[in-house]
C-alpha cells in the first residue's frame, strides 16, 4: 500500500469523524448531515483531476460494515421487548419487504417494458429494507415511546435477511437461472431456517465459553470476532448471515450479566465506539457516491430517469404506509385474542411508524453487486441511490416534526421507569442486607465491626459513589484485613442485588434499560474492588 491509498483511507473517516463532531456540536441529526456533506463534496471534488474517489464495496459493506453493525444493535436491543412484538415485526421486517417488492417491482416493469420482471422485483429488494439507524437516533433523542423502538428495531434486525433472500432469488431469475415460485419458498425457508439455527449454536456455546471467561480483554476480543464469525459460518452454507448475526447478538445480549463486570464495561464503551465510527463512515459514504453513480447514465432521456425516480420514491413510501395502517388494525379485527392481549395502538404511533422507512446502505450495496451484465443495471442503481438518499433526506428531515406534532413522547414511560428502578433498588438493597447477614451473623466475623456497619449504612443509602479502592489482602498472623473483608463482603452483596435485578427483569417487573442502567452502576462499583 502506497502513501497516497493510505491517505485516501484516512481521509474518509476522519471526515466523518469532524462532520459528526459538528453535528454533535449543534444538535443537528448527524447521519442527514453526513448525506448531505457526501452529496456536496463529491460532486465539487468529482470534477478535480486528483481527487480520491470512493466507490462503495458491496463485499466490504456485507462483510466489514454490516455484521458488526448488526451485532451491536442486537446486542443492545431486548429479547423480552422483542418477544412482545414479535407480530408487529414479523408483518413489517417480512410482509412489508415482499410486499414493498411486489409493488416496486410491478410498477418499474410497467414503467419499463422492456426491462424483465425479475430485474425490476431485484430492484424492489433492494430497496425494500428500511435502515432504522437514522429514525432509531431521532426517536431516542425525541423520546418517543419504547415500543414504538423497539418495533422499528426489531424491524431493522431482521428485515435485511427477508431482502437479501429475496433479491438472491430475483437476480438468479433474471440473469437466467430458472427460479420458479416452489424454489423461492424453499429458498428462503431454507437460509432463514439455517440462519436461526447456527445462530443458536453458536450463541450457546459462546454464551457458555463467556460464562467461564474472567478476563475482560479476552471476552471482549472474542466478541469482536463472533458478528463475522457468525456471518461468514452462515454465509458458507448459503444461509442467512444476517439472521446468524442478529440470533446471537439478541442471546448474548440477553445473558450479558452471566459474564465478569469487567467485560460488560469494557464491551457497553467498545461497541459503542465502534457503532458510531461504522455509522458516520457509512453514511457519508452514501453521499458520495453520486458521482459515480451519474457516470453509467450517460446517454440516458434526463426527463425519462427523473420520472422513473419520482415514482419508485413514490411508491416505496406509499407501500409502507398502505401495508402499515391495515397491518396495525386489521388483525385487532379478525382475532379477538389480539384484542384481548394487545392494548389498543394509537394513531400517532401508528403514523410514526408509517414514515419511519428511510433506507440505508444495504440497499446501496446490494445495487452495487449486480453482476456487470445485468439488464438496465445503471438505471437501477440510479434508482437506488435516489430511494437511499430521498428516504434520508425527506423524510429523515420531516421525522423530527411530524414526532412534535403528534406529541408523541415517552415521559409517562421515564416516570414509570424511575417508579420501578426506586422499587428494584429497594429490593436489591433488601437482598444485598440479607446477604451481609447471612455472611456475618453467625458470629464466625467478630472483629472489625466498623467494615460490616459501613457496609451495612452503604446498603441502605446506595451511594453510588465508589469508595476509595483499598489494598492489603491477609495481616501478618494470617489474618483477613479489614480492606479484604469489606472486597469479600461487597461482592457477595452485589452479587445479590444483580440477582435481584435480573430475576426482576426475567419476570418483567422492570425493563430491560433499566437492568442496563441500575447494574452498571454495580459494575463499576465492582471494578473499584478489584485487584491490580
Amino acid at each position: 500500500m502506497n502513501v497516497t491509498t493510505a491517505l485516501q483511507l484516512v481521509l474518509l473517516p476522519a471526515g466523518a469523524v469532524a462532520i459528526a463532531a459538528i453535528a454533535r456540536w449543534r444538535g443537528w441529526s448527524t447521519p442527514l448531515l453526513l448525506v448531505l456533506a457526501g452529496l456536496i463534496v463529491g460532486m465539487i471534488a468529482a470534477p478535480i483531476q486528483g481527487v480520491p474517489s470512493y466507490r462503495l464495496d458491496p463485499e466490504i459493506v456485507l462483510l466489514i460494515f454490516l455484521p458488526p453493525l448488526l451485532y451491536s444493535a442486537a446486542l443492545d436491543s431486548s429479547y423480552l421487548r422483542l418477544r412482545d412484538v414479535r407480530r408487529p415485526v414479523g408483518l413489517l421486517s417480512v410482509g412489508l419487504v415482499l410486499f414493498s417488492t411486489a409493488v416496486v417491482g410491478l410498477l418499474t416493469h410497467a414503467m419499463i417494458p422492456s426491462l424483465p420482471l425479475a430485474a425490476a422485483f431485484a430492484l424492489g429488494a433492494i430497496v425494500a429494507p428500511p435502515d432504522a439507524v437514522a429514525a432509531v437516533a431521532v426517536a431516542r433523542r425525541l423520546g418517543l415511546p419504547r415500543k414504538v423502538i423497539t418495533i422499528l428495531v426489531g424491524e431493522s434486525l431482521f428485515n435485511d435477511a427477508t431482502a437479501l433472500t429475496a433479491y438472491r432469488v430475483a437476480v438468479a431469475a433474471a440473469v437466467g437461472q430458472g427460479v420458479s415460485m416452489l424454489d423461492a419458498f424453499w429458498h428462503f425457508a431454507y437460509a432463514a431456517g439455517g440462519g436461526l439455527v447456527i445462530g443458536l449454536a453458536l450463541a450457546y456455546v459462546i454464551g457458555r465459553l463467556f460464562e467461564r471467561l474472567e478476563d475482560p480483554l479476552i471476552t471482549n476480543a472474542i466478541s469482536l470476532l463472533i458478528p463475522f464469525v457468525a456471518y461468514l459460518t452462515a454465509e458458507a452454507v448459503e444461509v442467512s448471515g444476517v439472521l446468524s448475526v442478529v440470533v446471537v447478538g439478541v442471546f448474548l445480549g440477553h445473558r450479558a450479566y452471566r459474564t465478569s463486570y469487567g467485560a460488560r464495561l469494557v464491551s457497553y464503551s467498545m461497541w459503542k465506539v465502534i457503532d458510531f465510527f461504522l455509522e458516520i463512515v457509512v453514511f457519508l459514504l452514501i453521499g458520495l457516491q453520486l458521482p459515480l453513480i451519474l457516470q453509467g447514465l450517460r446517454g440516458q432521456n434526463p426527463w425519462h430517469v427523473a420520472g422513473y425516480s419520482v415514482a419508485v420514491f413514490a411508491a416505496v413510501v406509499v407501500a409502507r404506509v398502505v401495508w402499515v395502517i391495515p397491518g396495525v388494525y386489521l388483525p385487532r379485527l379478525l382475532f379477538r385474542r389480539i384484542r384481548e392481549r394487545e392494548p389498543k395502538p394509537t394513531r400517532a404511533h401508528t403514523a410514526v411508524i408509517g414514515w419511519a422507512g428511510m433506507r440505508g446502505v444495504v440497499s446501496l450495496a446490494a445495487a452495487f453487486a449486480l453482476p456487470p451484465d445485468f439488464p438496465a443495471r445503471d438505471l437501477l442503481l440510479f434508482l437506488t441511490f435516489v430511494v437511499v438518499t430521498g428516504t434520508l433526506l425527506v423524510q429523515g428531515l420531516s421525522f423530527p416534526l411530524l414526532i412534535r406534532r403528534l406529541g408523541v413522547s415517552s415521559d409517562q414511560e421515564v416516570y414509570k421507569d424511575n417508579l420501578s428502578e426506586a422499587a428494584a433498588q429497594q429490593a436489591a438493597a433488601g437482598a444485598a442486607l440479607a446477604r451481609l447477614e447471612e455472611l456475618t451473623g453467625d458470629g464466625v466475623i467478630e472483629t472489625h465491626a466498623e467494615v460490616v456497619d459501613g457496609l451495612r449504612v452503604q446498603a441502605e443509602r446506595r451511594a453510588m459513589g465508589a469508595w476509595e479502592r483499598l489494598g492489603g489482602g491477609v495481616g501478618p498472623e494470617g489474618e483477613e484485613t479489614p480492606s479484604a473483608l469489606y472486597r469479600r463482603l461487597r461482592r457477595a452483596m452485589l452479587e445479590a442485588e444483580r440477582s435481584v435485578l435480573v430475576r426482576m427483569r426475567d419476570e418483567r417487573r422492570i425493563d430491560d434499560e433499566v437492568l442496563r442502567r441500575v447494574t452498571r452502576e454495580l459494575d463499576y462499583e465492582e471494578a473499584t474492588l478489584a485487584r491490580e
